[in-house]
């Protein structure tokens, strides 16, 4: 009997470890004190359904203690959904002492959405200040202009669900700057008067089907970049310098091209003309044979030929630079 005594207390034990975690007694104890109306059994059935019972026992204290009535079957409907149920009655409370409208239906939609309803809440109290990269543009005169902006922005907690984020401010205010400078006559009127872009940008309504509103657009900086307008005229000169180098050589080569063609041209007509005076001879052989020639006519031609030969050499003796080509 006494060796059983050890295994009964073991089991005893074991026993209130069990009955301490599925009947959290303390829990009920305090929600009980605190006005919350819960049962043991509710608390036992939250331990089935796999719902820790702290994370909706003690926002339900909390809400009620704020005056804000929410049942535990909602809080545990919004935990099983994935929910921060801490949040949204952190949410509600902080809403209630700001003086803003948020009902509990509005708070769990911007939760499950993946917003932190309780920062949207503080940030519609406290206006948060987002700040763009360097923009840069160009004037009409081909200056650049670059430009940062500081934009104050209040969450509109109305659009929050479904309205667009800080990424699209921010795009739709350096698509307004690169606007105002693109329009803008020269970069001196923008460095003049700095505040031209945020007067332009603030008349667009860039907070148009977003979660803010923009209470102020401010420039934080300008400053002067590059000529790019000369910069372009010089790659333009460059450009058209090369065409023309280019057309320049194509022409050139054509050139040398028809030349080549030229002297082979005249090459084989000086071998055909000599091919034909050395066949001369012969024709005149033949045409004496044949009774086609006689030797006067023979002479005549030898005079002929005489003659020419005779007024190309007084023509080399008045100019010495020419040379006698006979095959001319």
């Amino acid at each position: 009997m006494e060796s059983l005594i050890p295994l009964i207390a073991f089991g005893v034990i074991i026993l209130f470890f069990v009955l301490s975690y599925y009947v959290p007694v303390g829990l009920w104890i305090s929600a009980i004190a605190s006005g919350v109306s819960v049962g043991l059994g509710d608390l036992i059935g939250m331990r089935f359904r796999r719902v820790s019972p702290r994370e909706i026992i003690d926002p339900a204290i909390m809400a009620k203690k704020a005056g804000i009535n929410v049942g535990l079957s909602d809080l545990e409907s919004h935990y099983l959904a994935k929910g921060n149920v801490f949040k949204v009655v952190s949410a509600l409370i902080a809403a209630q002492k700001a003086g803003i409208n948020l009902s509990y239906k509005q708070a769990t939609a911007i939760d499950l959405a993946g917003r932190d309803v309780y920062d949207a809440v503080k940030l519609c109290v406290k206006p948060k200040v987002i700040q763009t990269p360097l923009v840069a543009a160009m004037a009409k005169n081909g200056i650049q202009v670059k430009a940062i902006a500081r934009i104050t922005v209040k969450v509109d907690i109305n659009k929050l669900v479904g309205g667009a984020t800080e990424e699209t401010i921010l795009a739709r205010v350096g698509e307004g700057i690169v606007t105002t400078i693109g329009s803008a006559a020269s970069h001196e009127e923008i460095l003049e008067n700095p505040d031209k872009i945020s007067k332009t940008i603030q008349n667009k309504g860039l907070d148009a089907n977003t979660a803010f509103e923009i209470l102020s657009i401010d420039i934080a900086d300008v400053d002067i970049g590059e000529n790019i307008g000369a910069k372009l005229q010089i790659d333009q000169s460059e450009a058209d310098m090369k065409i023309a180098q280019a057309k320049a050589a194509e022409r050139r080569a054509m050139a040398e091209a028809r030349e080549q063609e030229m002297k082979a041209y005249e090459q084989e007509m000086r071998a055909k003309l000599v091919e034909a005076e050395a066949a001369v001879p012969q024709a005149i052989s033949d045409a004496l044979k044949d009774g086609n020639m006689g030797i006067l006519d023979y002479y005549t031609l030898k005079n002929i030929s005489s003659d020419t030969e005779m007024r190309h050499s007084f023509s080399n003796m008045a100019d010495p630079t020419k040379k006698i080509d006979m095959h001319k």
